[in-house]
């Protein structure tokens, strides 16, 4: 590959047309295509990062991001195919997470995308015919589900023609926030809502009323949606049924601000739209735009925001919808627009721009938005508050960008401009050092050509009238002299400054930049010049055309030193080596050529691309050249003769400019897309190639006298004007003072009195809080006394019933002692009964658990298997459910970091209740204690009782119990005897089994190693398949090593039925082998037949020929003897007349009959050669037929022979 690598720095462009073509990555850095590019531009610090598009890509279509902001989905057509590929914005630099380019059905191009709100499905609409909407699990790329979207009744929808290279976008999908599985399709006479169910998608509404031209929309909430039409509608729809509904009109503005006026909006809850004329075509609607006071603005682009929605309201204008809080409905709130531009030739129409795309910051404290006219505006949204009542303007986000084709592409020594011009009528001057635009100035005429003059102060413009010589003034392009050069296409500043050149048609006007007079003009191409250039002294200029010419002229006498003509090439562009010793031109013969001495060195294809751009470095060791497809090629110098070039993804048009600049430090190039890039040149190792020689930049700048007259007087005014301001400030300031002393005199006094009338209301208060505290503490005395009464009242009472409790209890402890004997002993009597029976048991159940056992090792062995499976099953699914998690987390983390914050809070107010209530908690507790220990008496007194009954029948149920067990034990004491006898016969079988098992094994094993020795020597015998000899001896060989006596003779006695099956196939065989002899003999029989056949017809054409030659012959003589006796020559024979008679001594006619006959005398011979050579062809086919043998062995004679009797003949 090649050692010069070119890093893309900076880009100055937009591609509007390309769907959903902006949005924000973070609150500072948006996200907008431009070129083959997807940009990521931080606001704040201005830098650019760069997502190139893929190899060999056509262009994009369509943009989405994802909601967690983590992945970038783009639609392309690579190589006429479409492609997705999904980026991840997260890696620096972006890597590609997945391309989605394997279809099984059919598909165009996509048009539309929208991912998930959990960022795993992509969800994506195909260009009509097709028209289906694809559900994609996008990670695995598999479709979940396919539908065709539109029918038959759906017009597909029609571009307006003056924006149809910007807005392609029929139809547009997106997905519910809420919901993975509800999604929304609008286009022409369509408003769809889908669910993904069961593996398809569903429609789940019914579409009533009018078709509508639904050109966008957005979900304001969960089952709510905003839809806008191309006649200024909006309507609300709530799962599917319309809710609200607002027209829109725009009229001419009659002030500065003008005004956008809501005509209609229904209120009704299912009241749905009246039947109206049709939906009018754009030129319709221009045209009642210019000619009446009212317009029905087309809404391309609707966003949401937490407050309502914004959307385009016409050019130039969008509209804030809020939510009214007491009903469902949206109203009006603000108004936003594009600003006029004081550089444009039309000020007026400067902000007649459709806005195709909208979006707000994660924060929406900021709104973006992307215009018809490749332009980024932004606003802040505190901004549209503060201006209540009047619209609101919106500002460049960066610059002002071209909205056309780039036709011109220049730089200069002494500053860091880049001068463009555009068919969008305008030229701009930017900084390539802080990529800012310095200047910009929009004309009547479209610019075709432009040049900056080496000190940077001065530029050449051609435009479509007039060429035009411009100052570059501290703030504007200002013309001083014109020439009426009509459609300039190409015009250059020599390197000296001194000269300009200038192409018109096919000729080079040269000017003088200190005299302004053309001081030549160069004719010579007869078609038109596309390119030229000076070489380093600016003695020479170079040009190329679409005649093919490419022509070196010598500037002090006017006239070409050398050319080099190819008519089949038209060139594109031309540039020289900085010793001006070899010129290297491009054109459409997908070449570049070096070219010295008017003669082509050598040609080094483009492969199958068309290069239209080529600029080599100052120090001759770089070259760049622009292809048709937008792609630039960097190739070290001297040029490489394999295909050694490192190639950059560029453009999305035709690069038609290419420059570096003078220090060989950036590459700039333009293109049709209307974008400019700039680029780092760097060799291999990645450092930058050094400057020729350290010229810093001039920071001069041009100012006309006149403005600086202004400026001054302008200054003096202001001064004046600060002057006049200042006194009046003090003197308003002296008024503010004494009305403020004034005041706080007032509100002084009026404290004051205020002051004693509460103190006079506090002394009051005092008195009767007094009162009331008396009356309190006697109030609580008293009560204090009852209580204290009541409570010796109630202690007296519970210890006369405490004492009677407590003889109860102590009879019914004695009584429990007794009973507490008597069932201990009969215990013990249960327990030596028990533990007989227990043992019997336990060597019952031991073996059955012995039993269980070896099943459960099977069922643990399953459960195993199944266990793996599980986790493998698991596994996959916590993959899929990590990020869900993830999410969950998050949100129950700060739920309980809000819990837990209330808890704390609650536990201190908790804290101190307790205390309050510490000394009420202690009584309480000692009466609790008491009565549970009275219900503790209760309830040990009845669970004894109820405990004498059931032991008795439970003694009598152990017992018939026993004797079961003991006739079931016996019983199973004779079946488990049974069982291991025939458990030691099964295990002796299993172990003859096993080893009858591994001998077997063991052999077939043997087997297999012979047999795989037995085919490596066989392969090896038939390499000899063509000599019978070797063979032979090889198949002996291999007979001897494989095959033994004995084998053989314990084969012969084994084998019968092997040796018969061999017979039989044998036998099959052989009359196969007849049948095909019969065949090849039958066949043969056919081939000599018609050979002889072939032979007599070519004996027949030999003879025939031999007769046609004496005929001829025989005529000639005839012929001459005429002529002999007409007396128009005289008689002589063919044979006689000499070679060395002149041609002008034989008659007029007797030439001309002769070439005629020679001319049919050979064609009848070449005729009958190839018959002759194709009869040959025939029977040598034949021959190499195996089994044929032809009956004779004529041969024919050569076609040499035939010529030479021939000649014998005719002489």
């Amino acid at each position: 590959m090649s050692t010069v690598v070119a890093q893309s720095l900076h880009v100055f462009g937009l591609r509007s047309h390309v769907a959903n073509n902006i949005f924000f990555f973070d609150e500072q850095i948006i996200i907008f295509p431009s070129g083959n590019h997807c940009v990521k531009y931080n606001v704040d610090q201005k830098w650019q990062k760069f997502i190139p598009g893929s190899d060999k890509s056509q262009g994009m279509l369509a943009l989405s991001i994802s909601p967690n902001r983590r992945y970038l989905a783009i639609s392309e057509i690579v190589q006429e195919k479409p492609v997705i590929t999904i980026y991840e914005l997260s890696s620096i630099p972006c890597r590609k997470r997945k391309i989605l380019n394997n279809f099984d059905f059919p598909v165009q191009r996509f048009i539309s995308m929208a991912f998930s709100p959990d960022s795993k499905y992509l969800l994506t609409q195909t260009s009509p015919p097709e028209s289906n909407l694809v559900y994609w699990l996008w990670e695995k790329q598999k479709v979940m589900a396919i539908i065709r979207t539109d029918s038959q009744n759906n017009a597909v929808y029609q571009v307006p023609p003056s924006i149809t290279s910007i807005v392609q976008v029929i139809k547009l999908v997106s997905f519910n926030p809420q919901d993975n599985t509800q999604v929304c399709v609008t286009g022409n006479g369509m408003f769809k809502l889908l669910r993904f169910a069961e593996g398809t998608l569903k429609q789940t509404n019914f579409q009533r009323g009018e078709p509508q031209n639904y050109l966008a929309h957005t979900w304001v909430s969960e089952d709510k949606i905003i839809v806008g039409t191309d006649t200024g509608k909006l309507f609300l729809f709530e799962s599917g049924d319309q809710r609200w509904e607002t027209s829109i009109m725009v009229k001419e503005p009659t002030s500065e601000t003008g005004n956008l006026e809501v005509i209609r909006e229904s209120e009704s809850l299912i009241q749905f739209p009246t039947i109206s004329s049709p939906v009018p075509s754009y030129e319709q609607v221009m045209m009642a735009s210019n000619n009446s006071q009212l317009a029905m603005p087309q809404v391309f682009a609707i966003a949401a925001y937490s407050k309502g929605f914004a959307c385009a309201a016409g050019p130039g204008r969008v509209l804030l919808f809020e939510k009214m809080e007491e009903k469902d409905i949206y109203r009006e709130s603000r108004e936003i627009r594009i600003p006029t531009d004081p550089q444009s030739n039309e000020r007026s129409q400067s902000d007649k721009q459709d806005v195709l795309c909208m979006c707000f910051s994660p924060s929406e404290e900021t709104l973006v938005v992307s215009t018809s006219k490749n332009q980024l505006y932004s606003i802040t949204m505190s901004l549209t508050e503060i201006s209540k009542g009047e619209p609101a303007h919106f500002e460049y986000l960066m610059y002002p960008l071209h909205s056309a084709a780039i036709t011109g592409l220049a730089t200069c020594i002494r500053k860091p401009f880049i001068a463009t011009c555009s068919l969008d009528r305008s030229v701009r001057i930017w900084n390539y050092e802080s990529n800012t635009l310095e200047l910009f100035k929009e004309y009547q005429e479209e610019a075709y050509a432009i040049s900056l003059h080496p000190s940077g102060h001065f530029v050449v413009v051609g435009f479509a009238d007039k060429l035009r010589l411009m100052n570059l003034l501290i703030d504007d392009i200002r013309s001083f002299k014109e020439y009426s050069v009509r459609g300039c296409r190409e015009c250059s500043f020599s390197n000296g400054g001194h000269l300009f050149a200038a192409v018109s048609g096919n000729v080079i006007h040269i000017f003088a930049t200190t005299s302004l007079e053309n001081i030549s003009n160069l004719k010579g191409h007869t078609g038109k010049v596309r390119s030229v250039v000076w070489n380093a002294d600016d003695s020479k200029l170079i040009s190329c055309g679409t005649d093919g010419a490419v022509y070196e002229w010598n500037l002090s006498s006017g006239k070409r030193e050398t050319e080099c003509v190819l008519k089949s090439c038209s060139y594109n562009c031309v540039t020289v080596s900085p010793d001006a010793k070899i010129i290297f031109a491009v054109g459409s013969d997908q070449t570049l050529k070096e070219i010295a001495d008017s003669s082509i060195l050598r040609e080094i294809s483009a492969f199958d691309v068309v290069y239209t751009a080529i600029v080599i470095s100052h120090s001759g060791r770089m070259m760049f050249v622009g292809t048709s497809v937008g792609t630039i090629r960097a190739m070290k110098y001297p040029l490489p003769l394999q295909k050694e070039f490192n190639e950059y993804q560029a453009h999305a048009g035709p690069i038609t400019k290419m420059l570096l600049t003078f220090d060989d430090q950036f590459l700039l190039t333009v293109a049709e897309d209307g974008c400019l890039f700039t680029w780092k040149v760097f060799d291999k190792d990645g450092r930058g190639i050094k400057r020729e020689r350290e010229v810093g930049f001039a920071e001069e700048v041009l100012i006309t006298k006149t403005d600086m007259e202004e400026k001054a007087q302008i200054m003096l005014e202001l001064k004046t004007r600060v002057e006049e301001l200042k006194m009046e400030n003090e003197y308003q300031l002296r008024l503010k003072d004494m009305n403020y002393s004034e005041k706080i005199k007032e509100l002084t006094d009026k404290f004051l009195q205020e002051m004693e009338s509460l103190k006079t209301k506090n002394q009051v208060l005092k008195t009767e809080k007094e009162k009331q505290d008396v009356f309190h503490r006697e109030r609580i005395d008293d009560l204090l006394d009852k209580q204290s009464q009541e409570l010796q009242d109630l202690e007296c009472c519970n210890n006369q019933k405490l004492l009677l409790e407590y003889e109860k209890y102590q009879e019914l402890q004695l009584k429990s002692q007794r009973m507490q004997e008597e069932y201990e002993k009969q215990l013990r009597d249960n327990d030596e009964t028990k533990s007989q029976a227990l043992e019997e048991l336990t060597e019952f159940y031991e073996a059955k658990l012995q039993e269980k056992t070896t099943l459960l090792e099977e069922a643990q062995e399953d459960v195993r298997q199944q266990l793996r499976e599980f986790e493998e099953t698991k596994k996959q699914i916590e993959e899929d459910e990590d990020l869900e998690i993830q999410d969950i987390k998050t949100k129950y983390e700060k739920k309980l970091r809000d819990e837990k914050e209330s808890n704390l809070r609650l536990k201190g107010e908790t804290g101190i209740m307790r205390k309050k209530e510490k000394r009420i908690y202690d009584l309480k507790k000692k009466n609790q204690e008491l009565e549970k220990f009275k219900f503790v008496l209760d309830y040990k007194i009845k669970e004894l009782k109820k405990q004498i009954e059931p032991r008795e029948d439970e003694i009598k149920v152990m017992k018939e119990q026993i004797q079961e067990m003991e006739a079931e034990l016996e019983r199973f004491h004779k079946q488990n005897t049974q069982l291991e006898l025939n458990i030691m016969e099964l295990w002796q079988k299993l172990r003859a089994t096993d080893q009858e098992m591994h001998r077997e094994r063991q052999k077939e094993r043997d087997l297999e190693a012979l047999v795989r020795r037995f085919k490596t020597d066989l392969h090896n015998c038939v390499a000899y398949i063509q000599e019978p000899r070797l063979l032979k001896e090889k198949v002996r060989a291999l007979f001897e090593k494989y095959v033994q006596r004995a084998d053989m003779v314990e084969i012969a006695g084994l084998n019968t039925d092997l040796q018969q099956e061999y017979a039989r196939q044998r036998e099959h065989l052989e009359r196969n082998l007849a049948t095909l002899r019969k065949k090849v003999v039958k066949e043969s029989e056919l081939r000599r037949t018609d050979y002889v056949r072939i032979m007599q017809e070519n004996v027949s054409l030999i003879k025939e020929i031999n007769e046609l030659r004496r005929e001829l012959k025989f005529t000639r003589s005839q012929v001459y003897d005429l002529e002999a006796a007409l007396k128009l020559t005289k008689k002589i024979r063919p044979q006689d007349v000499p070679e060395t008679v002149p041609s002008e001594a034989m008659p007029s006619i007797a030439p001309t009959m002769r070439l005629n006959e020679q001319q049919e005398t050979g064609r009848i011979i070449e005729m009958q050669r190839l018959e002759i050579q194709r009869l040959r062809e025939q029977i040598q086919e034949q021959e190499q037929v195996p089994g044929f043998h032809p009956l004779s062995v004529v041969r024919l004679p050569s076609l040499l022979e035939s010529e030479v009797d021939f000649e014998v003949q005719t002489k």
